[in-house]
């Protein structure tokens, strides 16, 4: 596949995946120990970031958290970040990082390639970043894309790919004349209404992000277990018998979450010819693959034509306003802008939609990621990245699970969100609430990883996804192994048994509720877990002392 201009060499077995990552969610949480995370609050954080820790501090007072992008990683506090440059990051402080965030995906060429730039710097000189009018820029990349996708017939651009995946369902219901859509349980598609709705754990449906949105939302939304081709047709089946149909099915092809939880190599085939037998639109989510996994994206490298494509992130080659629907003309047609539009049309706009800048620096990305093979360079130090982690893994004894698919690198820690929930019966959700602090607990365990990577001049996302770029040499993914092993080698098993992390911390959650009856029922509800996980742990620890003699 590399020779051909894809960075994914090899295809890990979804099944032997999902089953490391339940094994994760059973196991006692590995973690850096709380002297070592103390250790590095107070000798990295407080004394290297000192101007990090202060200008975020005073962000709070102006914004909601103190930081205005998700991706920002919050413990123990934000960094203040100045420079990019290939696969380096610089902070406020001057620390310098090996960058394995890249934005979040965007920048597969490497951090503010000079060739974008430089292309960024004269059109922003000859006409500004944007106009409202047509802008050649405009067909460059929608031709560029159907060179790479020749299914991506016509190509929208549209502001990101929230905007994207909200412009392709209901281009879907245009076309279709039917209501409902299929998503796979914990895919992230975007932070509209309807789709903020099972997300990053399958099987939670609305209890664990949907806060501010009404239920009778996602009363047209169904949700499948991934990788589960049977699950999925019996919602086709059953919808097309009782509720007029699906839409669409919308899917990211590498599996939910860019990937975290793999599917089957040939699922999405098996996707598309379920949508032909029932009449649905199927959608692909290339925010993240698309011009990463190879130049024809995940349907090039499935061999799976979908009827529309969700574009985002290197679709503008890191500079904002990444975003598009792309796919079959007549239906793409149906979301012609302005007065030429038609009678019947899926409304879609945005000011700063397909700007000159964006829609220029998107073009010279794509032709840069040709010219330079960057998915399969890319790819390459994903590779050497998850093989180095698995040795790393084994040399220190932990339950960790690393794999990838190309330059798209997961390393599960604490199974935080490894849960799956899945399940047809809505008494399901019983499970969901059960367990939903202790996942938070496994999160703020992963959290503290990731502060640890970051204290070793290491940048992840959320402290479990790592995503490579054409910068990284052999070199420097050496040398990030050389840093994982330093933190691995601070990492040891709680002895603290469940039900007692989850009393602390629920005891530290009521804190957080101002002074008065609420904070004090819950303080009281949290004081009594408390005293019966202290009498386990008393248990645990007489075992464990039995067992050692």
């Amino acid at each position: 596949m590399a020779e051909q201009g894809y960075g994914v060499t090899r295809w890990a077995n979804a099944q032997d995946i999902k089953d490391s990552l339940y094994q994760l969610t059973e196991a006692p949480i590995y973690s850096v120990t709380e002297e070592a995370y103390k250790d590095i609050c107070e000798n990295f954080y407080d004394v290297k970031c000192a101007k990090s820790k202060a200008i975020t501090a005073e962000a709070k007072k102006y914004i909601p958290g103190g930081v205005q992008h998700n991706l920002a990683f919050n413990k123990p506090f934000p960094m203040c970040m100045v420079k990019a440059e290939g696969a380096y990051l610089y902070d406020i402080d001057g620390n310098k990082y090996i960058d394995f965030l890249q934005a979040g995906g965007p920048t597969i060429l490497g951090s503010n390639y000079p060739v974008i730039q430089e292309e960024a710097i004269k059109l922003i000189k000859d006409c500004g970043p944007v106009t409202g009018l047509f802008h050649e820029a405009e067909l460059l990349i929608a031709r560029e894309i159907h060179e790479c996708m020749p299914n991506v017939e016509k190509f929208r651009m549209l502001g990101s790919g929230t905007e994207s995946v909200m412009g392709a369902i209901r281009v879907a219901r245009c076309y279709t004349k039917k209501k409902r859509i299929i998503k796979m349980g914990g895919a992230y598609h975007g932070w509209s209404d309807q789709m903020v709705y099972g997300t990053k754990v399958p099987g939670t449906r609305q209890f664990l992000e949907s806060y501010g949105i009404p239920n009778g939302t996602f009363s047209v939304i169904d949700e499948v277990r991934p990788n589960d081709l049977n699950m999925l047709e019996d919602y086709l089946k059953y919808n097309a018998a009782c509720r007029g149909g699906t839409a669409a099915v919308i899917v990211e092809p590498v599996g939910p979450e860019s990937g975290t939880r793999p599917v089957d190599f040939d699922y999405n085939a098996g996707v598309r010819a379920l949508c032909d037998k029932y009449g649905t639109l199927l959608i692909f989510d290339e925010v993240v693959t698309g011009f990463r996994v190879g130049v024809g994206g995940a349907q090039g490298l499935f061999g799976v034509k979908p009827d529309l494509t969700i574009f985002g992130k290197i679709v503008a080659g890191g500079y904002p306003a990444a975003g598009g629907i792309g796919g079959r003309a007549e239906v793409v047609d149906l979301l012609a802008a302005g007065v030429a539009g038609g009678a019947k049309k899926a409304y879609v706009g945005g000011t700063l939609a397909a700007n000159p800048l964006s829609a220029m620096a998107g073009y010279v990305a794509i032709k840069e990621i040709k010219r330079t093979n960057a998915c399969v360079k890319a790819g390459h130090a994903g590779d050497r990245l998850t093989d180095g982690l698995v040795d790393l893994i084994a040399k220190h004894d932990l339950p960790y699970v690393a794999y990838n698919q190309g330059s798209i690198v997961h390393l599960e820690c604490t199974g935080a969100m490894s849960y799956d929930f899945s399940s047809k019966n809505i008494l399901n959700l019983l499970k969901v609430l059960k367990k939903q602090d202790a996942i938070m607990v496994r999160k703020e365990a992963m959290e503290h990883m990731g502060a640890a990577y970051m204290s070793h001049g290491i940048v992840t996302l959320a402290g479990s996804r790592l995503y490579t770029s054409m910068a990284d040499t052999d070199e420097i993914i050496d040398e990030a192994l050389n840093r994982f092993d330093e933190v691995f080698a601070l990492v040891k098993k709680r002895t603290k048994v469940d039900s007692l992390q989850v009393a602390e911390y629920k005891a530290k959650k009521a804190l957080q509720y101002p002074e008065g009856k609420k904070r004090d029922k819950k303080m009281k509800k949290a004081a009594k877990l408390m005293e019966k996980a202290k009498k386990e742990q008393a248990a645990a620890d007489a075992a464990a002392a039995n067992n050692a003699k």
